[in-house]
């Protein structure tokens, strides 16, 4: 019985929610149901009050592909825009109030709302459909709250800002707060708004609020031909000589862009990243650091603002050459309403060595460049009776909830990801290192599983509700190194920054990398491409991989060089599992070495605490039996994950929502120096 049949069966039975729901499923199924269908399902979800966006989307189509077009407009035009028409006409009417009266918008004939020729179809709260009344025809859907910065406004800061056709109020509101005042730069620095069409500009105030963005008085209009007048001479127009200003230092409350460098896993090249980014003169490069470590210091910082009793007292604190913007600290000890995000601007204000690139004069407001650690990322992985692996993480629980990712008003992620066998091979070494280096302390690092951590760690999956990771994208580390001309230019683009000179070398606080740091390979250096890291991973490991994340190496353009592409069942799976001889060795080294040393301090506790034990086995023979014990574990724990993935690499949140493939950076064929790595 097909979906459709179901539904009808269900509707003659009385049952109208369960129909409705039949019917949804109707409108989804491939192939999908006909016309005459299409619209049968369509009416009984409006009538008995279903989803109603499944019967908008119905009847959209419809209208569009020519199928009862002048009963599918009437009855949109009934259920979903004149119960909303009000609304639309109120938003504009005060939209238009608010403009007659704005200095440097130099058009007055705002046309009746019944003459507008767009009108906007609401789809949810915050998405519409215009409707061109003359071309009789249905747009795409748009959002303008979404908050996602489409454009590189901020491309060229030779003149003051020119954007085209701006209809997105997160990005009308984006451009008011992030370019400075004339006054504060010293010169002519208002943003400038070409539209090309008054009937299509009037008509979107229907869905934009223009009032908080005009109290300012940055915005300058300019309609139709009126592109001429670009840019206008203040002095001679106006009277006002902005050269006479001097220079503002910056304020607390004007940051409010926040760059993340996200974290996938270990060892994908970030640090290259943050060298290529330091130094650029509109980018605060705040050193990586724990997330942990950052909410201590902001911690700390929130109690002595707290417990001073005067800003002399707080100045007589931070006086002490740890702290080189006192303003700052001023500023922030007198708002008494501030956020955990105003400390930590603070703080990244705090010392010179992060200043002394940054243009003091820009037109824009810098972003601050943020890369946080979280150490161990933990995350959990389950099956569910629909065949799909559920995913959480407690660090990414952390972002969604922390309030300096709240506050942060525009918020861009971008995410390196390195040839995931390499990467792996790098994270050993790193391991294998730290732990050799512990033996001589008091607390013994051993090598984790990164074998299993690298089929949870699956950071190029996005959940479309988390914000702080809404308006990002993965960067190839391959590409980086390879065509970096092509991607830090594609990278500026995406993060609305110049493309600088500082771009083109690598730097620690403005100093180059060679005369800073101890390391095999520097800057732009190719070499770290083609590392193997053979002592470290074996074939059957890297087959492991390869296979496991299969969805990620084709989505991001990445070739197998170990997994041959053929079928894969349980027995396979455990043929590798049987020959993980590299990541087992270190392992058990490196764990034995943590068990030995447990089972010594234990017994070191208990000879202290006066317990007399006799003990029938060694101190190694306690600890084999322990590792063994450990060591069941590590591949029991394997295997479970390998039957939950082997049903297919489909995960959701743990509400049941699809997981989303990040974006990946695309760059411009034009600036490749090499063919594209794959």
């Amino acid at each position: 019985m097909s979906p459709i049949e179901v539904a009808r069966k269900l509707a003659g039975f009385g049952k109208t929610e369960e129909a409705c729901r039949a019917y949804v499923l109707a409108l989804a199924a491939i192939p999908g149901p006909d016309p005459d269908e299409k619209m049968e399902a369509a009416m009984y979800i409006l009538q008995f009050e279903g989803e109603y966006r499944a019967a908008y989307t119905a009847f959209l189509e419809l209208y569009r592909d020519g199928h009862y077009k002048e009963d599918a407009w009437n009855i949109m035009t009934e259920a979903f825009y004149l119960p909303n028409e009000k609304l639309l006409r109120s938003r504009y009417e005060n939209n238009v109030k608010q403009l007659r009266k704005y200095p440097y918008l130099f058009r007055n004939d705002f046309p009746e709302f019944e003459e507008l020729p767009i009108k906007f179809y609401p789809f949810d709260d915050s998405s519409y459909v215009p409707y061109d009344a003359g071309a009789e025809r249905f747009e795409d859907m748009m959002d303008p709250g979404e908050q996602v910065i489409h454009r590189n406004f901020f491309k060229n800061l030779e003149n003051p800002l020119l954007a085209e056709e701006v209809y997105s109020q997160y990005e009308l509101e984006y451009l008011n707060d992030n370019v400075r005042h004339s006054e504060y730069v010293g010169r002519e620095n208002h943003i400038y708004l070409h539209y090309k069409s008054w009937g299509e500009f009037c008509s979107y105030l229907q869905v934009l609020n223009f009032r908080k963005l005009l109290i300012d008085k940055k915005l300058v209009f300019l309609i139709e031909d009126e592109i001429s007048r670009y840019p206008i001479d203040f002095e001679a127009q106006y009277g006002i000589d902005y050269s006479t200003f001097p220079i503002k230092p910056l304020g607390i409350r004007e940051m409010n862009r926040l760059i993340w460098h996200t974290q996938l896993s270990y060892h994908n090249g970030g640090d290259f990243f943050n060298e290529v980014f330091d130094g650029h003169p509109n980018i605060l490069s705040y050193m990586p650091v724990m997330n942990e470590d950052m909410e201590k210091t902001m911690e700390d910082l929130r109690a002595t603002l707290d417990d001073a009793r005067s800003v002399q007292e707080i100045m007589e604190v931070f006086n002490n050459g740890e702290w080189d913007n006192l303003d700052m600290i001023r500023e922030l000890y007198l708002m008494r309403d501030r956020t955990d995000k105003d400390i930590m601007v603070a703080i990244c204000f705090r010392s010179k060595m992060y200043l002394n690139t940054l243009d003091p004069a820009a037109r824009i407001v810098p972003a601050i460049f943020f890369q946080p650690h979280f150490g161990y990322n933990h995350v959990l992985l389950r099956g569910d009776d629909m065949g799909r692996a559920v995913m959480s993480s407690e660090q990414y629980e952390t972002v969604r909830k922390s309030a300096v990712f709240r506050k942060f008003k525009y918020i861009k992620s971008f995410t390196p990801m390195r040839r995931i066998t390499t990467s792996y091979g790098a994270s050993i070494r790193f391991m294998w290192g730290s732990h050799q280096a512990s033996l001589e302390e008091d607390d013994i690092f051993p090598v984790a599983d990164e074998i299993v951590d690298r089929l949870l760690l699956r950071g190029y999956l996005v959940d479309e509700e988390q914000r702080a990771l809404r308006d990002g994208v993965i960067v190839r580390f391959e590409d980086a190194k390879l065509n970096p001309a092509a991607t830090f230019h594609a990278l500026a683009e995406f993060l609305d920054v110049p493309y600088a000179e500082s771009m083109t070398k690598c730097t620690l606080m403005g100093v180059t990398t060679n005369a800073m740091l101890d390391q095999e390979v520097y800057g732009f250096d190719t070499a770290a491409v083609y590392k193997t890291y053979d002592e470290f991973c074996c074939d059957a490991e890297r087959c492991w991989l390869e296979y496991f994340l299969r969805d990620a190496y084709e989505y991001y353009g990445y070739d197998f060089q170990y997994y041959d592409g053929g079928p894969v069942d349980e027995e396979r799976v455990l043929g590798w599992l049987e020959h993980f001889d590299k990541i087992d060795y270190y392992l058990l080294e490196s764990n034995r070495a943590y068990h030995i040393d447990a089972v010594k301090k234990l017994r070191k506790e208990k000879a202290e605490a006066g317990e007399a034990v006799e003990y029938t086995a060694t101190v190694e023979e306690e600890a084999e039996e322990s590792l063994a014990e450990f060591m069941q574990i590590v591949k029991d724990r394997r295997e479970r994950l390998a039957r939950i993935l082997l049903k297919g690499l489909k995960f959701v949140n743990e509400q049941g929502r699809p997981l989303k493939f990040m974006p990946k950076l695309e760059l411009d064929p034009a600036l490749l120096e090499q063919p594209l790595y794959h």
